[in-house]
């Protein structure tokens, strides 16, 4: 994207968050609510990418939990106090987007079908649930797809319950989980939506068994495909029920030929798919902010 902004000509400031306390950032009540970012207060589009917070060594457990946690407000008071005409997209409106049970009722009401559903942290329900689908159950994390540790991060992913943990699960204690009726696949789908574009790739991830329920375990391609416009317009109103500009769609597409809607995410990654498909999902970002 700076190569391309660069390219291009195009003013801009970068603004990485896990710099903030070396960044000078600045709100002021006086006569008019002012704010300035990195020596600027005249912004005319901002891309919410993602934010890192700071690593502040050489302090203790709880007081850096303190600094992290005020430094997390200073990003979200500082994002309330620009105002530009265009964001891609929104803080707080990625932050609602991010939401499951919001994404699934949101989608089922514009007509995308959705898996079975079930999130829970009963013992009892899973039970039931499980039987409900004949045991052919997904278990995938309702927020946070990682774990960091001291000296890295493991990742959670998308898993099949087999009954051995049924039959088991009075001896576990059970977060709160997302558990789905496991879909038959013919094929994955990507769809990312920038406004009014949308962009999909195509992912064969049961040619694999290690992708089977969940094409994150390997560095698998990605091919550009097309899909119906009804889908393609699903997507786009999607994206705006949500007050969001950008999201990427995941979807199933049967081998009966249904599609079926799994999630979206509202800052998702994609640079690896323009580079596998050729899909210009930058150059319609930029186009967008400008």
């Amino acid at each position: 994207m700076v190569n391309k902004l660069n390219q291009r000509k195009i003013d801009y400031k970068r603004f990485n968050c896990e710099d903030i306390l070396r960044y000078d950032c600045t709100v002021k009540f006086d006569k008019d609510l002012s704010s300035r970012v990195l020596g600027e207060n005249n912004y005319k589009s901002v891309w919410f990418r993602r934010t890192k917070r700071p690593e502040i060594p050489n302090l203790k457990k709880e007081e850096r939990t303190y600094v992290l946690a005020e430094t997390e407000s200073l990003l979200k008071n500082i994002f309330l106090s620009i105002t530009p005409s265009k964001w891609l997209s929104y803080p707080m409106f990625v932050y609602e987007a991010e939401n499951k049970i919001l994404q699934l009722k949101t989608a089922r009401e514009l007509g995308f079908k959705i898996p079975k559903t079930l999130i829970t942290n009963s013992k009892e329900e899973l039970k039931k649930f499980f039987k409900l689908c004949r045991g052919n159950v997904i278990i995938k994390p309702l927020s946070e797809g990682k774990v960091l540790y001291e000296n890295e991060a493991k990742f959670i992913f998308t898993n099949k319950i087999n009954e051995k943990i049924i039959d088991n699960i009075d001896n576990y204690d059970l977060t709160p989980c997302i558990y789905q009726e496991n879909i038959l696949k013919d094929h994955e789908l990507r769809v990312t939506v920038v406004d009014k574009d949308a962009f999909s790739a195509a992912v064969y991830s049961q040619e694999d068994s290690m992708t089977a329920n969940d094409w994150r375990k390997k560095n698998i391609q990605f091919h550009k495909t097309e899909i119906p416009s009804y889908l393609k317009n699903m997507c786009v109103s999607l994206i705006r029920k949500l007050n969001i500009k950008f999201g990427a769609i995941d979807l199933i597409k049967t081998p009966s030929g249904e599609y079926i809607f799994l999630e979206v995410n509202p800052n998702g990654q994609w640079a690896w798919i323009e580079a596998q498909t050729g899909l210009e999902i930058s150059e319609a970002i930029i186009d967008y902010l400008i």
